[in-house]
């Protein structure tokens, strides 16, 4: 049975705390496969994830004005 996006976005939002079991994977990306907006939910995540990396690792150089 393919995932609900509910169920996708919780999956994505997990997988950045711990390792999906490979069914979760499974299903995961057969859900994204299928749904655009999930797509792009996780897309946005990832690039969310890389903001918050650089910021706690010191971020960009700051420029006084």
């Amino acid at each position: 049975m393919m995932k609900t996006c509910r169920e996708a976005t919780r999956l994505m939002s997990e997988s950045q705390e711990r390792d999906l079991h490979i069914s979760e994977q499974a299903g995961l990306k057969l859900h994204l496969a299928m749904c655009t907006p999930c797509r792009n939910f996780s897309k946005q995540l990832k690039t969310l994830r890389r903001i918050t990396q650089s910021y706690a690792q010191g971020g960009p150089e700051k420029v006084d004005k």
